[in-house]
């Protein structure tokens, strides 16, 4: 059994059944996943203070899962808010939607786009393309101008669009692959395909939701049989490394005793 906690780091509810119901399906026998969502902090991630405010939530759900005994965590948005961090902190494997998309896309297509929900996220997607060595082969990063709340108003005029947007873009950029950079967009377009509706064409689409579980699947069997060995050396060295003491004080202070309160 592989229990895996997918994370919606939006301070609302709202998403939490759009998503499991669109992964189920693509689960393999003996996967569980549970979605929940975060508490006190913003509903969306849009703006940079929203989002660096509900990073600290993250971190604290990352504690709270591997207390829990879940094999593997989805940090659930293509922005991967925290990702670094929840790695150096847990031995659990932490995964970002976008990073598992942009790592996986190459058998879907060489080269690739990314489509997000609106301007605003455009550049920091492109931020994280190049973070992750693959802006080389990344043809642009477009957005169709949705928000997060009016998205689950009318998944399938989302899907619509994404759908519509992401023909456009593989026509105009020569791309041969679309990674939809917005894990709520993928949701709506997963949930159009899987009702079967007739004007949303199969297209070589990366859903960052899926291909973050299918990661999470794999890290964890890795993990179990003593072959998920992350390295501490540099990127994700741990504090407790340099000074257990001053480690255990941030953890106390700053997470664990915020997180009962």
């Amino acid at each position: 059994m592989t229990r895996i906690c997918f994370l919606n780091p939006f301070g609302t509810d709202q998403f939490d059944d759009l998503v499991l119901e669109t992964l189920r399906p693509y689960l393999r026998d003996g996967t569980t996943v549970e979605s929940v969502h975060l508490d006190n902090c913003p509903r969306n991630i849009d703006y940079y203070l929203p989002k660096h405010l509900v990073e600290t939530e993250v971190f604290k759900a990352v504690l709270a899962a591997e207390e829990d005994g879940f094999d593997a965590f989805v940090i659930g948005c293509c922005y991967d808010p925290g990702l670094t961090v929840a790695r150096e902190i847990t031995s659990m494997p932490v995964i970002g939607p976008l990073e598992a998309s942009i790592g996986n896309v190459r058998p879907f297509g060489q080269r690739f786009s990314v489509v997000t929900d609106h301007r605003k996220a455009v550049p920091e997607l492109e931020d994280l393309v190049r973070k992750y060595g693959a802006w080389p082969n990344c043809r642009s990063v477009r957005a169709i101008d949705w928000y997060v709340d009016d998205m689950v108003k009318d998944p399938a005029a989302v899907a619509r669009d994404a759908a519509e947007r992401c023909a456009a873009v593989m026509e105009e950029d020569d791309a041969e692959a679309i990674v939809l950079g917005c894990t709520i967009i993928a949701a709506c377009y997963e949930k159009a395909q899987l009702e079967g509706l007739a004007d949303i064409p199969p297209l070589p689409i990366v859903n960052p939701n899926v291909m973050a579980v299918k990661q999470a699947e794999m890290l964890a069997d890795l993990a179990k049989v003593g072959q998920y060995r992350i390295s501490r050396k540099g990127y994700y060295q741990q504090h407790a490394q340099h000074d257990p003491e001053e480690a255990r004080d941030v953890l106390d202070n700053y997470l664990r005793s915020r997180a009962e309160a």
